[in-house]
């Protein structure tokens, strides 16, 4: 590795299963995902609970209503307090799905597995997406790269978690506009994109119909031209 390399540091995406989270024991048992934004109270040596802001994003009112009543009813979980307005920026721009619902929760921070990761050198840069049932989190880490799995290798100890590295790059690398545009959609949109791409429906003469897509799917092929087009506006607006 290069002095350059090890001076920028290293951004790398985390795939991530944890115990005791309501977050993943809630996508796990119903659609949409979660952003985690932020704790407004720190966890303290004698504190028993403290207060994230979250984001709860679906491809419907009813799926998110759906995750809530989930989240609600976790043994991990404490209360839910939903807000009325945004809390100070677009939500939309940062939430993956075409419905998002901010809201507080409180919670045990001895579930959390944010301390855990910052022992280990890993600093989180974006909000954290949990979808079916993973944590997704984007962070930096300051040292070198030998030193990476090591590191991981300290997490999953420590909080008895499941971590795997879906990306890795040098800090000055950036994230491209595409990269960002395919952030920005849920997962089954995501997986229907990517599928029609791969088997050539957007190849000239097509590489396989809509009806096939769908039935590759196991949805309509109403359901299948939803997701696509959604996936095709988030994609393709310049003005988004």
């Amino acid at each position: 590795m290069s002095q350059t390399e090890t001076a920028a540091g290293t951004r790398l995406t985390l795939e991530l299963w944890h115990p005791n989270c309501w977050a993943i024991e809630s996508t796990e048992q119903t659609g949409g995902g979660v952003l985690a934004h932020a704790i407004y109270n720190s966890p303290t040596v004698t504190s028993e609970s403290v207060n994230g802001l979250f984001t709860a994003f679906g491809d419907s009112e009813s799926e998110v209503e759906a995750l809530l009543d989930q989240i609600r009813e976790s043994p991990y979980a404490g209360s839910v307090q939903e807000l009325q307005e945004r809390f100070g920026r677009n939500v939309r721009n940062d939430a993956p799905g075409n419905v998002v619902r901010e809201f507080f929760l409180e919670y045990n921070p001895r579930d959390m597995v944010c301390p855990t990761l910052l022992k280990h050198g890993f600093v989180h840069s974006a909000p954290v997406r949990i979808e079916d049932g993973q944590e997704y989190w984007q962070v930096c880490f300051a040292g070198n790269r030998k030193e990476i799995e090591p590191s991981l290798d300290g997490v999953r100890e420590d909080a008895g978690a499941e971590v795997s590295v879906s990306r890795i790059t040098t800090s000055d690398t950036g994230t491209s506009e595409r990269e960002r545009r395919m952030s920005s959609l849920t997962t089954t949109q995501r997986e229907v994109f990517e599928l029609a791409r791969d088997r050539g429906y957007y190849q000239w003469p097509r590489g396989i119909s809509t009806r096939e897509l769908a039935s590759e799917l196991g949805v309509s092929k109403t359901t299948m031209l939803e997701h696509l087009r959604k996936a095709e506006s988030k994609l393709l607006d310049p003005d988004d």
